[in-house]
């Protein structure tokens, strides 16, 4: 949130509203990647369940790695722990896939 009620005010939050449109962007991408991957199963097993429940940890801690960042963009821990983040929802999402019997 803004300082003032300016827009000069905007620019001392340029960072973090461009950590929130790329890790929108990420949220947007991985929750069409997952309804097209759900929408594929005839069957959910139990497996599929808790990947998906790791899988949405990692996404929950999208929010903080984004504040973080924004707050204190470039800095070393806030862009590992946003990329960490990042890299843990890929991960899950390829180790569904192929626990899904994808692996063509």
């Amino acid at each position: 949130m803004p300082d003032g009620a300016t827009f000069d005010a905007i620019k001392s939050i340029i960072p973090t509203f461009i950590a929130y449109i790329l890790s929108y962007l990420y949220v947007g991408i991985y929750w069409n990647n997952h309804h097209h991957l759900v929408s594929t199963l005839s069957k959910v097993s139990g497996k599929i369940l808790w990947f998906n429940l790791h899988w949405l940890f990692w996404m929950s801690l999208l929010p903080m790695a984004t504040k973080w960042l924004g707050a204190y963009p470039f800095r070393t821990a806030p862009t590992f722990v946003y990329g960490f983040i990042l890299f843990m929802c890929a991960f899950l999402t390829i180790c569904s896939y192929f626990t899904m019997g994808y692996s063509r």
